[in-house]
């Protein structure tokens, strides 16, 4: 047993953690059934909540249908075959969320973690030299030394860059895993972006305004449909053309 996998009962007057999750108590993006067992795979702590993402086990076994086991899971991951955002996978609880980039080059499998109209995390296949790029959401910024400024990805990923060129809710394409700059998408009238969570989770809108307050309120983005939601639930997926590729809408 690692030191993460370790339970805080082991230390006395500290409340326990646990390393399990009922099916019941699932977020509402997991697509899973809830009532087929009791317990389901719960993430490890990572660069993704919860809701947002998806456990490696129930990735390869219940989305991909690569395996029907778990057992067969961590012999995937054992044998160094998945690849996420580029580096090989180590855990069957290593948590895979929204944009990323998923591969099993032995059984060309490669796909990207998004979210269909019903707001449910799900895998959409791609092709190989998709793989290679993800897009990265701007949650935050921080001055660092040598005048650097280090820019705070949405997936837990930092970069440094020397010009202060970016804004907070803009979204930048890059390659994995050297995380290089390629592109920028603003966010700001006429963009396409994705709803990420919240009241209208999964659903893909034009930005009709978008403008800054200076109050403790949240900034609302309105969409050329009459709807609106704050700043932080949407995520750019593109100007005029959609950079990623998205599931197709449900009835």
């Amino acid at each position: 047993m690692t030191r993460g996998e370790r339970t805080c009962s082991q230390e006395k007057g500290v409340r326990t953690v646990s390393n399990h999750l009922k099916r019941l108590a699932a977020p509402r993006s997991w697509p899973i059934e809830k009532k087929s067992s009791t317990w389901i795979t719960k993430q490890c702590p990572g660069a993704h909540s919860i809701a947002e993402s998806l456990p490696t086990l129930t990735v390869l076994r219940d989305i991909l249908k690569v395996c029907d086991t778990a057992r067969e899971a961590k012999r995937i991951i054992g044998n160094r075959r998945l690849i996420v955002d580029g580096r090989p996978v180590r855990s069957v609880k290593t948590p895979i969320g929204l944009m990323d980039t998923v591969s099993i080059p032995l059984m060309d499998v490669y796909c990207r973690v998004v979210l269909t109209d019903k707001g449910k995390l799900t895998a959409v296949p791609i092709s190989k030299d998709d793989a290679l790029w993800k897009l990265c959401l701007i949650e935050n910024k921080t001055k660092v030394k040598r005048e650097k400024i280090q820019i705070n990805l949405h997936d837990g990923k930092n970069i440094l860059i020397d010009e202060n060129a970016y804004k907070v809710g803009d979204v930048l394409k890059i390659s994995v895993p050297d995380q290089k700059i390629i592109e920028l998408y603003e966010l700001r009238k006429g963009a396409s972006v994705l709803v990420r969570k919240g009241r209208h989770a999964g659903k893909v809108a034009v930005v009709d305004e978008y403008a800054t307050t200076n109050s403790p309120s949240p900034n609302i983005v309105k969409f050329t449909d009459g709807t609106e939601t704050i700043k932080d639930n949407v995520f750019v997926i593109g100007n005029e053309e959609l950079a990623v590729k998205l599931p197709e809408v449900s009835a």
